[in-house]
């Protein structure tokens, strides 16, 4: 059964790509290009297999990324510093990409240090706004861990402000979100741990 339901999954995504594709072909038309010259012949599929993986975190639960908990009784800070991340802007369908730095004190658990990658990869892997994002994994954490306190900052640099409208290359958007009982002692302990 395990065997059946992983082809209808299979064949499910070569369905979607399918149709990706298909419509990348008649975008490329409709701009003016000749899909059908030498390079740009396999583009369409190739987009489509890009498409289907920068935009997989749509429908995934990412509180069950973070799976892995353990009773600890610490009460200082845990950071995990630069988590390097790509997204795709849903204003304009571009990519931003930057780092996101997240802090918590516990409240008796602790996950393992990869989940906390993972869950930022899920929720920067489908349309998304800087803000929410940063809201998004503050939110997880917190009804997962339930921690004293939490902060999440995120830095990142949008094409759609780079490489279109304005063009300013290098400008960098900065959020961040706090939960929890912190006192400004402990957020600038954060803010001073991560620079």
């Amino acid at each position: 059964m395990e065997v059946s339901l992983k082809n209808n999954i299979q064949e499910e995504k070569k369905i979607i790509q399918e149709k990706i594709s298909y419509h990348i072909y008649e975008i490329l038309k409709l701009i003016g290009e000749d899909p059908e010259r030498e390079g740009l012949l396999d583009t369409p599929n190739r987009v489509a297999k890009m498409y289907l993986d920068i935009f997989s975190g749509i429908n995934l639960d990412p509180k069950l990324e973070l799976n892995t908990l353990f009773e600890e009784k610490s009460n200082d800070w845990i950071i995990i510093n630069d988590i390097t991340f790509y997204s795709t802007c849903e204003h304009h369908l571009v990519t931003f990409y930057g780092k996101c730095h997240i802090g918590y004190i516990p409240n008796e658990k602790i996950a393992g240090l990869s989940k906390f990658a993972r869950l930022v990869d899920v929720l920067s892997k489908k349309p998304q706004v800087q803000e929410r994002l940063t809201n998004e994994i503050a939110d997880c954490i917190d009804e997962v861990l339930k921690p004293k306190g939490i902060i999440v900052k995120v830095e990142a640099e949008h094409l759609c402000m780079c490489a279109r409208g304005v063009k300013k290359p290098g400008s960098n958007t900065i959020t961040q979100t706090k939960k929890g009982d912190l006192n400004q002692r402990e957020i600038y302990n954060f803010l001073q741990l991560i620079n």
